[in-house]
């Protein structure tokens, strides 16, 4: 596909999207979802780059706005109002991000009463870590393309925030954790496991914001990239889900980014998250789902894994100086082709009416965008 094509059918899905959401027009009550939104934020600034359009440029930071003015505010059927950080009006404008942002679930959170439901609480808000950091990542890359140093304050106070909430040491000692999903107000735990890539992706995160805002966008997030070092240590990263898959490739692709711009000593992490993609690569392609129907296939997993691949381009020249990492790329080369399998099957209109599909849809459509015009999304 050529990059006018793809930035065409890119134009047309976000369209899609601004309209299906209340973003573009703009409704009362828009839908917002944190995570599908942090992608649609870096398509919209990726059209900008490809056609110099300012309308697009506005539909991010009109999206950043409707974000902060929802998932920074308590639902509409809970008792309580106003900013979920707690602050005023006036001040919690400025610091839209200071008590988090919620998911975007349809079923409000569950009450300290309530018994654990596993099933229902996949569809109940409160706040993810991972979908935190992929809106810091947004909002970082809002402030590089406007040169608004606003952008990147309000990610490093998120960063704050979240850090000091989803955090601990554990009763028995030992080093510091971190919970999976928290409360819309950051107070409890609502699922205490640890996200298996939680704790890279923060630090990754961290450290992008900390290269920015040293140039004056923000405050220090040092303390909280040494707590993050600590936890990551030791970790298991290989999986063999797609989407865990295109997370590590896309976080490798930015510490290499970072090594790259100095000050980001990191050569063993690297090639330990490179040889976790290799391993889960090999796994999933063994497990030939890519041969499954599209009612037995999750569209923004796969997505997922074919947007980290389509970094590994960029991944090569950024470690070419580095014999042992550029043999763990090249080796990484071979699955490329993947990212074209997944995208030419999702872009079949016959797929698209799975159940699979219609279900997800927006995350989907926003997904796929991101696959076919990934710029703005992989840079930091």
């Amino acid at each position: 596909m050529t990059e006018d094509t793809s930035t065409a059918t890119v134009r047309d899905l976000m369209v899609e999207f601004a309209r299906l959401t209340g973003l573009d027009p703009p409704i009362a009550r828009p839908r917002r979802y944190l995570w599908t939104d942090a992608y649609a934020v870096c398509n919209y600034l990726e059209l900008f780059r490809r056609t110099g359009e300012e309308p697009y440029r506005d539909l991010a930071l009109r999206l950043v706005d409707q974000v902060h003015h929802t998932l920074g505010r308590h639902r509409d059927d809970d008792p309580r109002t106003g900013w979920i950080s707690g602050l005023p009006e006036a001040e919690g404008e400025a610091h839209p991000t200071r008590g988090g942002l919620r998911i975007g679930k349809p079923l409000p959170e569950r009450r300290p009463d309530e018994p654990f439901d596993e099933r229902l609480e996949w569809d109940r808000d409160g706040q993810y870590y991972h979908y935190l950091t992929k809106w810091m990542h947004a909002l970082n890359r809002v402030s590089r393309v406007t040169s608004d140093p606003t952008y990147t304050r309000w990610a490093v106070e998120l960063a704050q925030a979240a850090h000091a909430a989803f955090t601990y040491t554990p009763s028995s000692g030992g080093r510091k954790r971190m919970y999976w999903k928290m409360s819309i107000d950051l107070s409890r735990p609502l699922v205490p496991a640890m996200g298996q890539h939680d704790p890279l992706d923060g630090f990754v995160t961290y450290s992008e914001l900390q290269m920015t805002a040293a140039g004056g966008c923000g405050g220090s997030l040092q303390p909280e990239i040494v707590d993050m070092a600590g936890i990551c240590r030791g970790g298991n990263l290989a999986t063999d889900d797609p989407l865990g898959i295109g997370g590590l490739l896309f976080d490798a692709g930015r510490i290499a980014e970072l090594m790259v711009r100095g000050g980001f000593a990191y050569e063993d992490l690297l090639a330990s998250v490179l040889n976790a993609a290799q391993t889960g690569l090999a796994a999933f392609v063994g497990g030939r789902v890519l041969r499954y129907p599209a009612e037995s296939r999750l569209a923004f997993r796969e997505l997922g894994l074919s947007i980290g691949l389509s970094g590994a381009c960029i991944l090569v020249e950024r470690v070419r100086e580095n014999p042992g990492l550029f043999r763990r790329v090249e080796a990484l080369m071979e699955y490329v082709p993947l990212a074209d399998r997944i995208e030419e099957f999702w872009m079949d209109d016959r797929n698209r009416e799975a159940g699979t599909w219609t279900g997800n849809r927006e995350i989907n459509m926003v997904m796929l965008a991101t696959s076919l015009a990934p710029g703005e999304f992989l840079t930091i």
